[in-house]
């Protein structure tokens, strides 16, 4: 579609959302009336800013049902969020929801290539979170033979990609990561043993290099998919170009923002994503403020696609540490790391306060074939990481060198920050 075409399209949707959120839902006609903008105030798309926002708390003090717009009997499914940051919150689906949600990953699937001819191992929890059922529904829409392992069970994960061929996955990368090194203690190599080729990774933070060490290690090509349990669940991939995540603009009206003062920001800015959901029924969602940070491009894709485009999350406004003054995003943190090539993809970082001071410690496995005996050769490589972390960050780090397999290994969302600070 057209850029204009779009933004007519755009237009037409959120004047009809705001109609009717305006005169038959509570939640926004008071936050409007606080705002002092009337439905009639929006003439065009980019009158959106005039919106108020919606954050998580809303639904958190709007639990359970309060913020729905469709009645009982129209809501066909719910699904809980993971509450890894607070509360968890309810967000439910009439049928029309669950068929856009569908309808947004069959696109997404297709273009990066998964189809007919694709068995998809789909190792998201399934249940209340949305990403086993998300990424279930919209691969068996594109014709893919599913595979619902879920999480946990490893070994029995590898034996299946390797006996039904599995060409495809659809996990956590940091599972991957672990599915990688069990696969390779049972003497089964990714790259020679099976036929796994394509991987959908999300639901948490990634980094290029990670996505190079999963390539690099197991010959599978990763792609970042995006969404967000407010949202309807995991709904937007890169295509094979990577060259940023589509999201469908017949589905999502999407502005990046300034933290900060909430100012829309320029396309190209880096800053804070604020969702529109276009056509939710159950519980719609106009400036929705997910945190992540990312920026948006709405240039043609070289795939040919019209979409809109957002970057890789760089972090979230709200997970940000802050240690002695310095902003520091995890994703930085596993970025440097992964460019050093004696460490593996596992770490875990802990931020405690001793005295005035803030302390940063980073543990990190080193590969198998990297570790030493000689407490020199692990002294000159931890000195290294420090140095590097050093120079990335711009904030000194203490850094302990771990043997591998010592660090935790996560089934589903990966808790790699401890922050025991008392503030």
């Amino acid at each position: 579609m057209q850029k204009e075409d779009l933004r007519k399209l755009q237009y037409r949707e959120l004047k009809s959302l705001v109609n009717n959120l305006y005169s038959f839902n509570r939640f926004y006609h008071d936050r409007m009336k606080e705002q002092n903008v009337h439905p009639d105030d929006i003439t065009c798309l980019s009158d959106v800013s005039k919106l108020p926002f919606m954050y998580k708390q809303d639904l958190r003090d709007n639990y359970p049902t309060n913020m729905f717009t469709a009645s009982n009997s129209e809501v066909v499914r719910y699904h809980v969020s993971s509450g890894t940051t607070g509360k968890p919150t309810l967000v439910g689906y009439t049928r029309n929801d669950l068929d856009y949600w569908t309808e947004a990953l069959a696109r997404s699937l297709t273009s990066v290539g998964i189809g007919a001819d694709d068995t998809m191992q789909i190792s998201y929890g399934y249940g209340l979170f949305t990403g086993g059922l998300g990424l279930h529904y919209g691969a068996e829409k594109v014709g893919a033979t599913v595979l619902p392992s879920g999480t946990g069970g490893t070994e029995r994960q590898v034996e299946l990609i390797k006996d039904l061929g599995v060409t495809a996955i659809a996990c956590t990368p940091s599972y991957l990561v672990h599915i990688g090194d069990v696969a390779k203690r049972m003497g089964v190599d990714i790259r020679r043993d099976t036929k796994l080729r394509k991987a959908v990774l999300g639901a948490e933070p990634w980094s290029d290099n990670m996505r190079k060490h999963i390539e690099e290690t197991m010959g599978v090509r990763a792609y970042d998919i995006y969404g967000t349990s407010e949202m309807a669940g995991p709904m937007f991939t890169e295509c094979e170009e990577r060259n940023g995540i589509h999201m469908a603009g017949d589905i999502v009206y999407c502005e990046i923002i300034d933290p900060d003062s909430g100012e829309v920001l320029e396309e190209g800015q880096k800053g804070e994503l604020v969702v529109t959901m276009l056509k939710k029924e159950a519980m719609p969602m106009i400036r929705y403020r997910i945190k992540d940070i990312t920026s948006l491009s709405t240039e043609e894709c070289a795939c040919g696609r019209t979409s809109p485009r957002i970057s890789r999350i760089s972090g979230r406004s709200d997970d940000m540490l802050i240690i002695r003054g310095i902003n520091v995003f995890p994703s930085q943190i596993e970025y440097t790391l992964l460019r050093i090539p004696e460490l593996a993809g596992h770490y875990m970082i802990y931020v405690t306060r001793e005295g005035a001071l803030d302390r940063l410690l980073i543990q990190v496995e080193i590969k198998e074939e990297a570790f030493s005996d000689k407490i020199e050769d692990m002294n000159r490589l931890r000195s290294r990481v420090e140095a590097e972390l050093k120079r990335y960050l711009n904030i000194a780090a203490e850094v302990e060198l771990k043997a591998p397999g010592e660090l935790p290994r996560f089934e589903s969302k990966a808790k790699r920050v401890i922050d025991k600070r008392v503030i």
